[in-house]
C-alpha cells in the first residue's frame, strides 16, 4: 500500500517558501500531521510567505538547496513523505536556463535519490500542464495522454514543460528501480493568497488588479479568446493531501479548477471584483515579454485525478479571485 496518512505523519516541501507550499504546509498541519519541515533556499520564495505558520511548533523552516545532496539528505531524515515544489517557471527560465535546468533536472533527481536513501514512504511530485506544450495546437481536452505541443511556443516555456517531463520520469525511474511510490501531480496556473509575481498567467490577475487600482484600462492580448485553466491554491493543497493519503502510486493525474476561463471573461471579472473600472484595451505583443499563451478552447480536464486519489475543484474563480482581493485590500501584498 503507498498511502501515507497525514494524521501523526512528518513531511517535507521542498521548496516551502512558496504560494503552494504555505498553503499545503496549513493544510497537512490542519489535518494532524505530526510534522511539517519546509526546505527552500529563498531565493526565489519567500518567508513571509509562510510568516503565518512560524507559530506552530509543529512546523520547522529549514534552509538548504536542492542542487546539495548534504542538505536534502538531512531535510529527509524521519520523513513520511516529501512534496518536491522547488522549480524555475517559465519567467526565471527565460532569464536564467542554465540554473532552469539544473533545478528542474538535477535538483528533482537530487530530491528523490534522498527521499530513496532516507526511507521516504512516498513522493508527491508538482507538475505542470505544461507537459502539454503552448501554443496554437492546444484546444479541447486536454487528458493526461495528450502528446506535448511546441510549435509556436516561447522557448522557456518549451524548456520548462521539458523539465516537468523530465521529472514526471525521474519519478517513475525511482518507482520502478528503487521502489518509492509517486504521484505526480499537473498543476494547472495557481493562483490565490499570498500570490507571487514569478507565473506569467498568475501574474496577469496581479497586472490587471494594478492597472485598475490606478484608474488604468486592464490590457487583453488579441481579441481575448484564449483560453486559460486556473486552479485556486487551497484545492491544490488539498489534492497534494489527498494525493499522500491515497493507494494510488505511478500515476499522473491533473489538477485544475471548475472550469476554463477566456482572458476577455478574466479581466471583465477582476473588474467586476475590484469594483469597476476602465474598459479592457485590446493590444498585441509586447517585444521582449515573455507571455504564454494557448491557442484555443481548451479544458484541461480533472476527471482522471477524481479516480486515483478523490480529489476535485471545490472553488471557481469569481470565489478564488474574490478571496485573492480581500486579500490583497488587506495589505497583505
Amino acid at each position: 500500500m503507498a498511502s501515507v496518512p497525514v494524521s501523526g505523519g512528518r513531511f517535507v516541501i521542498i521548496g516551502g517558501g512558496s504560494l503552494v507550499g504555505s498553503a499545503t504546509a496549513a493544510e497537512l498541519l490542519d489535518a494532524g500531521a505530526a510534522e511539517v519541515r519546509l526546505f527552500d533556499n529563498f531565493s526565489m520564495g519567500a518567508e513571509t510567505a509562510v510568516a503565518h505558520l512560524r507559530d506552530n511548533p509543529r512546523l520547522s523552516v529549514v534552509r538548504g538547496d536542492v542542487m546539495r545532496m548534504a542538505d536534502l539528505l538531512a531535510a529527509m531524515e524521519g520523513m513520511d513523505g516529501a512534496l518536491p515544489l522547488a522549480a524555475y517557471m517559465t519567467l526565471n527560465m527565460d532569464r536564467d536556463p542554465w540554473g532552469g535546468l539544473d533545478v528542474n533536472i538535477r535538483g528533482v533527481q537530487n530530491a528523490l535519490e534522498a527521499a530513496s536513501a532516507r526511507g521516504v514512504k512516498k513522493v508527491v511530485f508538482a507538475s505542470s500542464n505544461a507537459v502539454y506544450g503552448y501554443g496554437p495546437g492546444i484546444k479541447g481536452d486536454l487528458i493526461e495522454t495528450t502528446p506535448f505541443f511546441s510549435e509556436g511556443a516561447p522557448p522557456a516555456a518549451i524548456l520548462y514543460g521539458a523539465t516537468k517531463i523530465i521529472g514526471e520520469q525521474l519519478c517513475r525511474t525511482y518507482t520502478k528501480k528503487h521502489g518509492l511510490p509517486h504521484v505526480v501531480l499537473r498543476y494547472s496556473t495557481v493562483y490565490g493568497e499570498r500570490q507571487h509575481h514569478r507565473a506569467a498567467n498568475a501574474l496577469f490577475i496581479i497586472e490587471t488588479l494594478e492597472k485598475l487600482a490606478k484608474g488604468e484600462p486592464p490590457e487583453v492580448f488579441g481579441d481575448g479568446s484564449e483560453t486559460k485553466h486556473f486552479v485556486y491554491v487551497g484545492d491544490l493543497a488539498r489534492a497534494n493531501r489527498m494525493a499522500f493519503e491515497s493507494a494510488a502510486s505511478d500515476v499522473a493525474v491533473n489538477c485544475s479548477g471548475p472550469a476554463p476561463i477566456t482572458t476577455k471573461e478574466l479581466v471583465e471579472l477582476v473588474t467586476e471584483l475590484a469594483g469597476g473600472g476602465p474598459a479592457p484595451r485590446f493590444v498585441g505583443e509586447t517585444p521582449g515579454k515573455v507571455r504564454l499563451t494557448s491557442g484555443g478552447a481548451f479544458r484541461i480536464a480533472h476527471e482522471k485525478a477524481h479516480a486515483a486519489i478523490g480529489w476535485k475543484p471545490e472553488v471557481d474563480m469569481r470565489e478564488g479571485l474574490g478571496r485573492l482581493i480581500r486579500w490583497l485590500r488587506e495589505g497583505n501584498a
